[in-house]
């Protein structure tokens, strides 16, 4: 696509994507402005697990929000038919449409799509659900609980809180990578015209399921996550919540929005090469259709947030990928450092951390580290945010079974760059 050219349109038609608003929940920051100072400071958000009981676990570290009050956004509907993820989701949508200047009623007006992205779904309830099952029988789960495990809630929720008819609305169960196939499948449908607006991205809660799998696999570390790091020993699981406004860059000029970044373009594959080792040749390739695409080539790329999970196959695998797609690669750097694993919010996050970074003009930091792997061979920004100018900015997102997602966004100045 023409992503240098001032016109709203492409020359085929196409309407230009723009990033208006943003709805951020996060362990070192709730709202944008706050998150771009938890990401620029450095701060991490990982402490010891409070939501279950992690008895009989040598350690559990996490990064969880403690201070999320879910009935200052969620006004609606009854809270008690919302898991946490749900909670999450719904908050974020309305905070990213105010931050947008949308208002519920002009939203209403107008056709739609909501897409949030998850791994685990309300598997807090169904935590819930099993052990009331097993220590006192079926007959016993709370109903209540029982109603509101389904997945699909995480974006029909979102209709329903701000009283939206004429949308779609899809939760995309893509796992780790799921947040940014939702923004990619908003970015079509707002680029094709078929939709005024897209609220996508993603959301998840802190789990004992996942928490106790991912320890069984022997990738939770036990204090810090270190991505790239020669001495990183694994994730810590994170929650939060992560909705980006997209529409036209010709509706946001109308209404005079505030556009945080343009989407350039983005691509996917799935090599379903292993249940959970990533497949390096299919990692450069997802990065690869993200570069054509968006018509980016890979010397013009400033930075590159990675999947960079701390564990030792992935963070290897990613920066042999992009080492063989970029050459010498721009500063690549992970957030999960200091928000930790949010699931299927992590690319969606990931993306407004890499929106703010471009408007603000620094890079964060990847912190905990102390030396990087020399098989990883990455610029991570170790441990302190660096100013830059920023105007072209690679997400990644990497899934169990080979499902991978790269989104390319770039700095949108009112004129050709």
């Amino acid at each position: 696509m023409t992503s240098f050219s001032a016109d709203p349109a492409d020359p085929d038609g196409a309407q230009r994507v723009v990033l208006s608003g943003f709805g951020v929940f996060s362990s070192i920051g709730v709202g944008a402005a706050a998150f771009a100072e938890g990401l620029r400071a450095g701060r991490s958000g990982a402490k010891p697990i409070s939501s279950f009981d992690t008895t009989g676990f040598a350690y559990a570290n996490g990064c969880e929000i403690s201070d999320f009050e879910p009935a200052d956004w969620i006004r609606d509907q009854d809270l008690d038919q919302l898991g946490r993820a749900a909670r999450f989701s719904v908050a974020a949508a309305r905070m990213a449409t105010q931050d947008a200047g949308l208002l519920p009623e002009e939203l209403r007006t107008k056709r739609g799509l909501i897409s949030i992205g998850t791994t685990d779904g309300e598997s807090r309830d169904l935590d819930s659900l099993v052990e009331t099952e097993i220590r006192s029988g079926p007959q016993h789960m709370d109903p209540v609980v029982a109603r509101r495990v389904r997945a699909g809630r995480l974006s029909t929720a979102i209709a329903h809180e701000l009283g939206l008819t004429d949308v779609e609305a899809v939760t995309i169960p893509t796992a780790c990578a799921a947040g940014n196939y939702a923004i990619g499948y908003g970015y079509d449908a707002v680029r094709a015209g078929e939709v005024d607006f897209a609220l996508c991205g993603g959301a998840d809660a802190l789990c004992r399921k996942t928490f106790a799998g991912f320890y069984r696999l022997g990738t939770i570390a036990p204090e810090r996550c270190q991505p790239f790091d020669v001495d990183r020993k694994g994730i810590l699981t994170g929650e939060g919540a992560g909705v980006l406004v997209l529409e036209s860059l010709s509706s946001a000029l109308a209404r005079g929005a505030r556009i945080y970044a343009e989407v350039l373009g983005y691509g996917l594959n799935c090599d379903a090469h292993h249940q959970v080792a990533p497949n390096g040749a299919s990692v450069g390739r997802a990065m690869q259709l993200a570069l054509d695409d968006a018509g980016v080539k890979p010397e013009q790329v400033d930075l590159i947030s990675a999947h960079g999970t701390g564990t030792r196959a992935n963070d290897i695998t990613e920066a042999q990928a992009i080492r063989e797609v970029f050459g010498e690669p721009p500063r690549t750097v992970s957030i999960k450092s200091m928000i930790g694993h949010t699931m299927g919010a992590a690319s969606a996050l990931s993306a407004i951390a890499c929106s703010l970074a471009i408007v603000h003009g620094f890079i964060p930091p990847t912190i905990n580290h102390v030396r990087t792997d020399p098989e990883c061979d990455v610029d991570c920004v170790p441990n302190e945010a660096v100013d830059a100018d920023l105007n072209i900015v690679v997400n990644n997102g990497l899934a169990f079974g080979g499902n991978n997602a790269v989104v390319v966004l770039g700095k949108y100045e009112g004129q050709g760059r």
